[in-house]
């Protein structure tokens, strides 16, 4: 399975999420699982990265040019692909996916996010979306999406579209065993007519 891995990419955050990225992406792995991501030499984003290389396994790093230019990118990956813009390289990151994790990560993150959130509630794709959440880093941004679907900005049920996990193990399981779940079409115009209003 090709999986992808959003993550911060600092290297000022603490030491604490890039290990518990590690140890996730050492044990994606090992289970014989390759990874799809940013590019990123440094924080979360390049943890998951190296640990996939350490044990191994596959890489496909994916970075827009202009990147290039800030010296910010991992070298060594199995595969490296440029794209044009970042729109692009989402896309890209996206298409080449079986599922995605969501790994502790600052506004890039969240937009990686709630990008393939927004995707699967329109039934755009039926892939799996796991929101790793070492030391409840989510806490409050599941918070959030409780509180928009109180206010019926969202549908209830848009939330399990997603899943949370603070265990790499059970979050692996839960991809490997995921049956592809659509988003209903009454629960598509009930979002739509929302987001419209």
């Amino acid at each position: 399975m090709d999986i992808c891995i959003f993550g911060a990419s600092s290297d000022i955050i603490d030491e604490k999420y890039s290990k518990s990225a590690y140890d996730l992406a050492s044990e994606m792995a090992r289970r014989g699982h390759s990874l799809v991501f940013g590019g990123g030499a440094k924080g979360v984003m390049g943890a998951t990265a190296r640990a996939v290389l350490d044990c191994g396994g596959r890489v496909l790093g994916v970075a827009p040019d202009f990147m290039s230019e800030y010296n910010v990118l991992l070298e060594g990956c199995t595969e490296f692909i440029f794209t044009k813009t970042m729109a692009q390289r989402k896309t890209l990151m996206e298409d080449r996916a079986d599922a995605f994790i969501i790994a502790p990560g600052g506004i890039g993150t969240y937009e990686e996010f709630f990008e393939v959130f927004t995707l699967k509630q329109l039934g755009r794709h039926s892939k799996a979306i796991a929101v790793f959440n070492p030391y409840g880093y989510y806490d409050k941004m599941l918070d959030m999406l409780s509180y928009t679907v109180d206010e019926d900005f969202m549908h209830r049920s848009s939330m399990e579209l997603i899943s949370v996990f603070d265990s790499a193990p059970e979050l692996l399981d839960y991809l490997e065993s995921y049956k592809g779940k659509k988003a209903d079409p009454a629960e598509i115009r009930y979002n739509l007519k929302n987001e419209g209003e």
